[in-house]
């Protein structure tokens, strides 16, 4: 099979900048987002669960889509996504985002591929040290696909060598070879034969 390596971006695409920040600083990100949606662009804000589980200490796509549009903000339109809908919702949900009648949408990773929002300037993905590198690198992918400056604010809730490393890599390049290089070094091939 003949192999083609696609290595650069379609013209008049803007590099994405991409921040680590810990959430003691959500207002200044809310600020900013709210400066962005009166500038009639659109965001993201991603989490790594739909509901809050006893077990694990992480973000929750519900919480998080009533604290956004009850008290954060209330004046503009937020829009709630995730893989458990039905289709038909989900389907209407991102055809109100594509035709920018939402401003914000809340989501789990079920927009990580095939949505393209040339409006949607910014990405904050909530437990970003959650993550692998190639999934952050998809769900960066969904914002900077129009002539406007992106913007991805990854929030870091729990510090750990490996996490911090990783977020490093995420600010540092928007190389998809080198970080899916990274993601290789950090997490190893899996098994090549038995059931891992």
């Amino acid at each position: 099979m003949e192999i083609s390596i696609i290595d650069e971006l379609p013209k008049n695409r803007l590099p994405i900048i991409t921040k680590v920040a810990e959430p003691s600083r959500m207002n200044q990100v809310y600020d900013f987002m709210k400066k962005e949606m009166d500038a009639k662009r659109q965001c993201f804000v991603i989490y790594p669960i739909i509901v809050e589980s006893e077990k694990m200490d992480w973000k929750a796509a519900d919480t998080g889509y009533k604290h956004l549009s009850k008290k954060i903000f209330q004046k503009y339109s937020v829009g709630y996504i995730h893989g458990k809908m039905k289709k038909e919702e989900r389907d209407s949900q991102m055809e109100a985002m594509a035709n920018n009648e939402i401003q914000c949408l809340v989501a789990t990773t079920v927009v990580e591929v095939g949505i393209d929002i040339p409006n949607s300037t910014v990405m904050v993905i909530e437990n970003a040290e959650r993550f692998g590198l190639t999934q952050l690198h998809q769900l960066r992918g969904r914002i900077g696909r129009g002539t406007s400056q992106s913007y991805c604010i990854l929030i870091q809730h729990s510090q750990t060598h490996d996490s911090i490393h990783r977020l490093k890599v995420m600010e540092s390049t928007s190389n998809g070879f080198k970080i899916s290089d990274e993601d290789l070094k950090l997490r190893g091939p899996g098994e090549f034969f038995g059931t891992r």
